[in-house]
């Protein structure tokens, strides 16, 4: 008597793509794959014929023009200045910072003005192949908790300044507040949280211990910009005699908890001795660019070993949310800055924009990859274009030609967020008109 052929398992969902870039193992294309999802997570990863005789998924999608590659993970935002995009332009950071952007905000930072940001940030990201973002702006209760309303994958920065904001008057209240909202997200399956003390130039001695010791104790990253420019270390060495991450050595914050933004202007030791404490590198390449602030080394410090993810910063700097730009600057200029036109390829880039984002913000178990265990997220880039025709390489094409308008499909936690380039429980024409009121009120400020 013959075996009874086993039947199908079922499944929620089955994505079958002409390709699959996993990002881990590196560099490896893998066609005509199928990914196997149930509740939030990947339960396999195999060839679609194989998929379809062990899996009787409840949805199937098929992606035969299309390669479908880990959610993107920005690395450093400030997403709620996304309404303050193109205000002050073609300006140097300090005048931007001090003259244009904090007087401005002080106009109308609130919990509305920073929740319609980031709904229009989500919006965008989504739009983008974007899956995660690592935040860093005031009144992180409130974002948070839209992030969370949306379905979207949020570090939440807890920020620490030592001036008195709309969020906190006083280091006690900062650091009282940053404890009240890291406790409501504990457990969260899609809001985390890292201190975001904001720069060596705004934040004590006695707040970076604090941070320290805290950051220990909760096991959270600290988020901070870090060696952005070169007047900021000439005026650290005028007031305390040592370069800024002298500084953070000297107070025991150069460790494996430590996500340094932007990095333009180190030395090779602080190179090696961000490699050997484990620190991650978040480059920023068009903020600098734009806002004319130097360099990041990203080749010598990719070669070095140290861990290097990008991110957009805000869009009052950028002045968008686009990673697939982001990735193709970061490529580009680390190869003009190296000297080296093998510098920074592009399954580097690629796996800068997801697996090493991931493992900057501490969520490198459960993102930045496509593998069996790990969280579903991913974003789908139909590559049938005319632009991305004839296609030779899969990864070079996606970063060296494809752009954002190309992701059709996004899944966040398994949940499908963008379908056919059309947001799934996101009302379009609301995000715009409350964009609209806020471009008036912030014009008329």
């Amino acid at each position: 008597m013959s075996e009874m052929t086993p039947q199908p398992q079922p499944v929620d969902l089955m994505i079958e793509a002409r390709w699959v870039v996993p990002v881990e193992p590196h560099a490896v294309v893998l066609e005509n794959h199928a990914v196997v999802v149930q509740d939030d997570r990947i339960v396999a990863l195999l060839p679609v014929a194989e998929a379809r005789v062990a899996y009787a998924p409840r949805e199937r999608v098929e992606l035969g023009e299309h390669a479908l590659i880990p959610g993107l993970v920005n690395s450093h935002t400030h997403n709620p200045m996304t309404l303050l995009r193109g205000l002050a332009d073609d300006l140097p950071l300090m005048v931007w910072l001090q003259q244009h952007i904090w007087p401005a905000e002080a106009k109308v930072i609130g919990p509305e003005f920073v929740r319609d940001g980031v709904e229009l940030a989500v919006a965008e990201m989504l739009r983008g192949g974007t899956t995660c973002a690592n935040e860093n702006y005031f009144f992180p209760d409130v974002i948070g908790a839209t992030y969370r309303k949306l379905g979207f994958r949020a570090v939440v920065g807890l920020p620490v300044i030592e001036f008195p904001t709309a969020w906190a008057k006083s280091q006690d209240e900062y650091f009282d507040r940053a404890g009240e909202v890291h406790d409501s997200f504990i457990g969260d399956p899609l809001i985390s949280t890292a201190f975001a003390p904001h720069a060596p130039y705004t934040v004590s001695d006695e707040s970076f211990e604090r941070i320290r010791m805290q950051s220990d104790q909760l096991d959270i990253p600290v988020h901070l910009h870090t060696h952005e420019t070169a007047h900021e270390i000439e005026e650290e060495k005028k007031k305390s005699g040592l370069r800024p991450f002298q500084r953070l050595q000297k107070l025991g914050l150069v460790n494996d908890r430590l996500i340094a933004v932007h990095m333009t202007q180190v030395t090779e030791g602080e190179i090696a001795a961000c490699a050997s404490a484990g620190v991650s590198v978040v480059h920023c390449p068009e903020s600098n660019l734009k806002l004319a602030s130097g360099f990041c080394p990203a080749e010598k410090l990719r070669q070095a070993g140290v861990n290097v993810a990008i991110g957009t910063d805000g869009c009052a700097s950028n002045n968008d949310l686009d990673m697939f730009g982001e990735m193709r600057t970061a490529a580009l200029l680390a190869k003009a800055v190296a000297g080296d036109a093998a510098a920074f390829d592009a399954a580097f880039a690629l796996r800068a924009a997801t697996l090493n984002g991931a493992k900057a913000i501490g969520l490198e178990a459960k993102i930045g990859s496509i593998e069996v265990g790990k969280q579903a997220d991913f974003a789908a880039v139909r590559l049938s274009e005319l632009e991305t025709q004839p296609l030779f390489q899969v990864i070079s094409q996606l970063v060296y030609a494809s752009g954002r308008h190309q992701v059709s499909d996004v899944w966040v936690a398994g949940v499908r967020k963008l379908a056919g380039r059309e947001l799934v429980g996101l009302d379009t024409g609301a995000i715009l008109a409350r964009t609209r009121a806020w471009r008036e009120r912030i014009a008329s400020a």
